[in-house]
């Protein structure tokens, strides 16, 4: 690991935030639907499981740090530029000298069919290590949310992942786990399910898509039960996101449902991002369960309806218009 140092100035800690680390890259997205072959223009911007929760969180009233390694490039500046811009706390960045910052490009092959594909092989964000933590900042968070992607980058990002982890449970922060399965960046998914399942067994609070629930239990369940038995696993809220039928989440012990909202669909990724991010901004805000599963299922349903990852991510103030009239004008 090369000797490299944190963006921004002394680090002190987020008093009762959101923390949270990964790696984040620049994202070119084509402006047109069709083979990118035949793309004419790229736009450019950034994405990152991690960094799309913490803006989520930050729009929404808390406060969001995010840690992570760039490549000291362009990109790289664009990234920490993006992030601040956002007013993430973004002090625990650190510039990698010796790597490139990540690439993503998205292409919308159809108007339903989105596709991704990772440039990261190598890069700054894959070198994240334990040493680039800030212990300080973990426990001094409210929450300290993690997802299956760090772990898979490589074996010293996945040795970061668990020190966060137990990091965060001695200091008494909660642990939020995503496993945002990416079964490219893992050998297999016996693997993928290993790890999962410890991360899972550490956390307080866990979000599972319904195949990455069946991975972790090794068995598929009806949604309730896959939430009651995530919960079983040592978490205190298991939360099963149902992608246009709503969530399930056990919460204390208690099983609660929450149907989707009906909107128009423009870009579905990031939707599980926005809905992690809503969650714990009502954890964050001592909201009860219910309240803060509406919340996910909002910002969630917001985060479609717009292009981008995380461009669409709403502030409360406009949580309101999900209900609005199409055609609405407001002037």
């Amino acid at each position: 690991m090369v000797a490299s140092e944190p963006v921004h100035g002394q680090r002190r800690p987020l008093r009762g935030g959101l923390v949270t680390f990964g790696e984040t890259m620049a994202l070119l997205s084509a402006t047109r639907t069709g083979p990118l072959r035949h793309a004419d223009s790229l736009r450019l911007g950034i994405a990152g499981a991690e960094s799309n929760v913490a803006i989520g969180v930050r729009r929404l009233g808390s406060e969001a740090a995010w840690t992570g390694r760039v490549g000291d490039d362009e990109l790289g500046r664009l990234i920490v530029r993006e992030l601040a811009a956002e007013e993430v706390d973004v002090r625990g960045a650190v510039v990698d000298p010796d790597a490139p910052t990540g690439l993503m490009i998205k292409e919308r092959r159809s108007s339903a069919t989105t596709s991704v594909l990772y440039y990261r092989r190598g890069s700054a964000g894959s070198r994240l290590a334990p040493a680039d933590l800030d212990e300080e900042l973990i426990a001094g968070a409210g929450v300290m949310h993690c997802t299956g992607i760090t772990p898979a980058l490589s074996s010293s990002a996945r040795a970061a992942t668990f020190s966060a982890v137990e990091i965060a449970r001695a200091a008494g922060t909660l642990v939020s786990f995503d496993p945002n399965h990416r079964t490219a960046l893992w050998p297999d998914d016996a693997e993928a399910a290993g790890v999962f399942r410890d991360l899972a067994a550490r956390a307080d609070v866990v979000f599972a898509g319904e195949d990455e629930a069946e991975m972790i239990l090794g068995e598929a369940f009806a949604p309730d039960a896959a939430a009651r038995r995530l919960a079983e696993l040592g978490p205190a809220r298991a939360i099963v996101k149902l992608a246009e039928r709503g969530a399930v989440a056990c919460a204390e012990g208690t099983v609660r449902s929450a149907g989707a909202r009906r909107v128009d669909a423009v870009d579905p990724v990031g939707a599980g991002d926005a809905f992690a991010a809503g969650y714990l901004a009502g954890l964050l805000d001592a909201a009860d369960p219910v309240a803060a599963l509406a919340l996910a299922v909002a910002v969630g349903s917001w985060a479609v309806t717009v292009d981008g990852d995380w461009e669409g991510l709403p502030r409360r103030s406009e949580l309101g218009l999900l209900d609005a009239a199409a055609g609405d004008v407001r002037r």
